[in-house]
């Protein structure tokens, strides 16, 4: 049988086109130019034989082949990667101290059920929480107060490596008994007759919503401002008003008071990643939670 072979770097290269639909989004995630991630997949075409990708001046697409094969990469990315911790499980005995930063509208609801799967599975592993604002976060980790962190700043750090795990909406955040809660979607414009209650303007989520209105020629007219989501959401319970939070500051199964509405016209996202020093080795415990946080970020934007 012929034998094929590539380097596990345009596996990477091809993976990471294909989930970003984009050589340019695909080029910063990995640290490379565009034309150098263009000649890993073309290499790795030439050895296939196959056409992985049709390439248009403003569109990525995945040929019948590429689909099929994106499935294969992924799946043998994800065996490597769990055959290499289970040796670091080994080598470390399954035990050490992790220290995590995350912005607290990721700590709220989505790391938590990361954690319960994690700590079943290494109860050794002691876990520390850094949960603070965007900046700290990013500080955290750069000055090595933590291993790693979650965050949606830091692709421009050249001090940072910025994983991208998940792209998430801001959603209108209301009581069910709200008059907006049964609709499908509501616009900015909407909400001019309502409460809309927000995190301050020192917050990356702040800046985030201030900059999308800005390019629609729209602005927000805050009733109250608070420090943290969590906060925020305390406020839309006690029925105080509305706000606009990132989607993983709800929870991902139904709420006993509060519904995420899609909020559009304009749309503002972020996207969120692991971040870590850069040239700097994560323990093996670490590693372990690192590659946990990847793999639940895959499946919630699946």
């Amino acid at each position: 049988m012929a034998r094929i072979n590539f380097d596990l770097q345009e596996l990477q290269a091809f993976v990471a086109v294909a989930e970003r639909s984009s050589f340019r989004a695909a080029a910063e995630d990995l640290h490379l130019s565009q034309p150098a991630l263009s000649r890993r997949i073309e290499k790795l075409e030439a050895i296939l034989g196959a056409r992985l990708l049709d390439r248009t001046t403003r569109h990525v697409s995945l040929t019948n082949v590429g689909r099929v094969f994106l499935e294969r990469s992924r799946a043998a990315l994800d065996e490597l990667e769990g055959a290499m911790l289970g040796v670091s499980d080994l080598a470390a005995q399954l035990s050490g101290l992790v220290t995590v930063a995350c912005v607290p509208s990721v700590a709220y609801y989505f790391l938590p059920s990361v954690l319960r799967d994690f700590t079943a599975k290494h109860p050794r592993i002691r876990v520390r929480v850094i949960d603070e604002g965007a900046n700290t976060v990013l500080n955290a980790v750069i000055s090595g107060r933590a291993d790693f962190g979650v965050n949606f700043i830091g692709t421009q750090e050249t001090e940072v490596d910025f994983k991208a795990i998940f792209k998430e909406s801001f959603v209108l955040a209301a009581r069910k008994d709200h008059p907006l809660a049964r609709r499908k979607s509501v616009t900015w414009e909407e909400l001019a007759g309502e409460r809309l209650m927000t995190v301050d303007k020192g917050s990356g989520n702040r800046l985030l919503i201030e900059a999308a209105l800005a390019k629609s020629g729209k602005r927000s007219q805050n009733a109250i401002e608070v420090s943290h989501i969590l906060t925020l959401l305390g406020m839309v319970e006690a029925g105080l008003g509305v706000a606009a939070v990132p989607q993983l500051a709800l929870p991902l199964t139904t709420h006993a008071t509060l519904v995420g509405i899609p909020l559009g016209q304009p749309r503002v996202s972020r996207t969120l990643g692991l971040i870590s020093k850069h040239g700097r080795a994560l323990s093996p415990a670490a590693n372990l939670l690192y590659a946990m946080l990847r793999s639940a970020g895959r499946a919630a934007r699946s």
